[in-house]
């Protein structure tokens, strides 16, 4: 057991470490050996963990999801209106693109730039699936209880990621005059207008 859960920690740390690099240096130009000497192993034993560089790439993106996804389940789980859950949700983000920059970047700049890289095996949507079942479950309650309007989902999804990507990369390109926190309400309130019944 105990070596499961050391095996689980070091591919948790890899993931991390090729996450930070990704984000900052880009897919393509960040290799296995920099990854492995990131973490002071050798390439060889990297290779035990992630087969290649897609493997591990796919990994990422699924453990992004995963994170992204368990933050907005919290969400989905209280008694709120769908109007607060919005904010919640802008707020999660935001909060998640100072924190945990490198996994915003992530998903924006390698997975949504580099589909190549995902196709095998990451098709449609399946390995974003953690975010997009708790996106999902979020707008059909949201329409069920009267608040949200019935819509198909690509086009509230896409109206709802453009603003919240739409601000993280312009914090990213350092191009917002104010902290994104400033612009939490404002965002918050057009989504939901945007998407109100």
């Amino acid at each position: 057991m105990a070596k499961l859960d050391k095996k689980a920690l070091k591919k948790e740390s890899i993931i991390q470490t090729a996450l930070q690099l990704f984000s900052l240096n880009g897919f393509h130009k960040t290799t296995i050996p920099d990854i492995a000497n990131s973490l002071n192993m050798s390439v060889g034993n990297l290779y035990n963990y992630f087969k290649s560089k897609d493997i591990l790439a796919k990994e990422i993106i699924k453990y992004t999801s995963t994170v992204l996804g368990d933050e907005i389940k919290t969400i989905n789980m209280q008694d709120i209106s769908s109007k607060d859950k919005i904010k919640a949700i802008v707020t999660i983000y935001f909060r998640m693109a100072k924190e945990r920059p490198e996994m915003i970047e992530y998903f924006l700049r390698v997975y949504l730039s580099h589909r190549e890289v995902f196709s095998d095996g990451c098709e449609g949507m399946t390995c974003v699936s953690g975010f997009i079942t708790e996106i999902m479950i979020f707008f059909d309650d949201g329409v069920s209880k009267g608040e949200l309007r019935d819509q198909d989902f690509f086009s509230a999804f896409g109206l709802f990621m453009g603003y919240l990507g739409g601000m993280v990369f312009l914090k990213g390109e350092e191009i917002l005059p104010n902290d994104i926190d400033y612009y939490i309400d404002d965002i918050s309130f057009n989504i939901y207008n945007a998407l109100k019944a």
